[in-house]
This record gives structure tokens, C-alpha cells and sequence, in this order.
């Protein structure tokens, strides 16, 4: 479960870049400005629509194309998209910003090699981009190269001193390598560059998952408890604060917290069999066996 939440997270990252940086790169001409404008305001269809008519009368339009793949890759169409950048390659090569999309799409596909090559690509035709040395980590993270992600991280740190989601990528990776102390240093850094005003959960979350695996359990609550009430909505959240809360032998807080897990994301079988378990332990035993039969479906 935590490795599918991971990459879902990844391919959310990639979204909400490619959201940032559309306007960037490259000035529309006058004859896709609609098509992007349509885009920039989020109306997808409307803006694949006219670049399919477009490119009916204008073929060969590379800019035409690598637009309508951006289009598909946000509209979650990624082998669709793939074939528009294919189609705009025959007549120039994509910028580095567009490559970011093929990488993209490769990522929706969970072809993590491929979007390897890509992201690659990207840090050569743009050593400065903090963002795509980001990208490049994470996606070696879900290759489970976690020896290759740690420099990527370190370098877009580099180039954008006080990156969060960069150095809570790095506490992963360490984590992954069981080098814990320095995991835990890089979550605490994560959480210290928010100050007063946090708004990311991820290094609350790890932190907190971290020392409930090793059994320090108010800290660990405490961290927790901050990452839910930053994201309430992330059934990994709750999951997380059940499991310290059990460890406690709390089975009441850990039911509360697993019950909104489980309404959060009633498919996922193994937060039903948990509840299950905490059910168990209570003596509700009716409530135990619903769930383990919701967990089987």
C-alpha cells in the first residue's frame, strides 16, 4: 500500500508541475492561443477539441501537437498523448519542458525506466531545473535505486536551497538504505523549513511513521497528529496514527482512526482487515467479521 500511495504521490507531483509551467518555455502563436487559454482554465476538452481541428488542416504542427499531448497526459491519456509527442518529433525535437510530459506519461504508465531516460534527458538540456533533478529522484525511488535517488535529491537542493518535498525525498531514500538517524534528520529539517506555517503532511507523516516503528510513541502521536489535520483526506494519515495508537494498546483511537481510513478508501482490503484486527481486540466480534468480509470482496 505504501509503495502504490508513493507513486501516487509521484505522478500527483508531476501534475501539479506540469500545471505551473505550461505558460513557460515557449510563446503560443496566434493561432493556438485559444487552444491554450482553453487549457490555462482548465477546460480540457474544449482545448483538445480545437487542437484536433486544428491539426486536421496543420499536420505538421510540432507546437500543435506537443500541445495536445500535454492536454492528454492532464486528461490522465497517456498513451494518447505519447502518440502526439511521437507525431511532433517528426518534425523538431520536444523542449525540455515538453519532454517533462513524455517523462510524465511514462510515470502514469509505471514505466519507470522510460521516464528514468526522460528525466535524464531533461537534467542534461537543463542542469538548472531544480524541479526536473526532483523528478529524476523520485522516479529512481520507484526503481528502487535509492543510492541514484539521493544525489538527484542533494542536487536539486542545491539549486533550490530549502526545497521540502526534496528533502523529505532524501529522508525516504535513507530510510530505504536503513540509515535512520539520518532519515529522521531529514524529516525533522522538512518539517523546521515550515515554521510557523506548515502546509506540507509528507514529513510529518514519515517522521512519524519512523519513530512508531521504533517505538517512540508520544513523539510519534504528535507528529502524527499534525499530519492529519494537514491532510485530513489521506487515508495513509489516519493509517498511520492507528498504527502508534495500537502500539499504545489505544484500541478505541486506533478504531476512530481506522474507521476514517477506511471511509476514505473503502477498496483498499488490508485497512479493512486491520480494523478487523482492532475489532477483535475489543471483543466486537460481528464488527470484526464484517469487515473481514468487506476486506475479502
Amino acid at each position: 500500500m505504501q509503495r502504490m500511495i508513493l507513486r501516487f504521490q509521484l505522478c500527483a507531483l508531476v501534475f501539479a508541475h506540469l500545471c505551473a509551467v505550461t505558460a513557460l518555455g515557449q510563446q503560443p502563436t496566434d493561432q493556438l492561443a485559444e487552444a491554450r487559454a482553453f487549457l490555462a482554465s482548465g477546460q480540457l476538452a474544449k482545448s483538445e477539441a480545437f487542437l484536433h481541428t486544428y491539426l486536421i488542416d496543420h499536420p505538421a504542427s510540432a507546437d500543435a501537437h506537443f500541445l495536445l499531448g500535454d492536454v492528454l497526459f492532464r486528461e490522465q491519456k497517456a498513451q494518447a498523448s505519447l502518440a502526439e509527442f511521437t507525431a511532433g518529433a517528426e518534425v523538431r525535437r520536444p523542449k525540455p519542458d515538453e519532454l517533462k510530459t513524455v517523462a510524465s506519461d511514462y510515470v502514469l504508465l509505471h514505466d519507470y525506466s522510460d521516464a528514468d531516460k526522460w528525466f535524464s534527458a531533461v537534467t542534461v538540456e537543463s542542469p538548472n531545473d531544480a524541479n526536473a533533478w526532483y523528478l529524476l529522484g523520485r522516479t529512481k525511488y520507484n526503481e528502487e535505486l535509492y543510492n541514484e535517488a539521493i544525489p538527484n535529491f542533494e542536487h536539486a537542493l542545491l539549486l533550490r536551497p530549502r526545497y521540502i518535498e526534496a528533502e523529505n525525498n532524501l529522508g525516504l531514500s535513507l530510510r530505504e538504505l536503513n540509515k535512520l538517524d539520518e532519515a529522521k534528520a531529514a524529516f525533522q529539517t522538512a518539517i523546521d523549513w515550515q515554521s510557523g506555517s506548515p502546509i506540507d503532511a509528507q514529513p510529518y507523516l514519515n517522521l512519524g511513521t519512523l519513530l512508531t516503528e521504533q517505538g517512540d510513541l508520544e513523539k510519534a502521536i504528535s507528529s502524527l497528529l499534525k499530519a492529519v489535520t494537514l491532510a485530513p483526506n489521506n487515508p495513509k494519515t489516519h493509517e498511520e496514527l492507528a498504527n502508534a495508537y495500537k502500539a499504545q494498546n489505544n484500541f478505541a483511537n486506533a478504531q476512530s482512526e481506522l474507521e476514517r481510513a477506511v471511509a476514505l478508501a473503502p477498496d483498499i482490503s488490508a485497512l479493512h482487515y486491520k480494523l478487523a484486527e482492532i475489532y477483535r481486540k475489543q471483543g466486537f466480534k460481528e464488527l470484526a467479521r464484517r469487515d473481514l468480509l468487506r476486506g475479502s470482496c
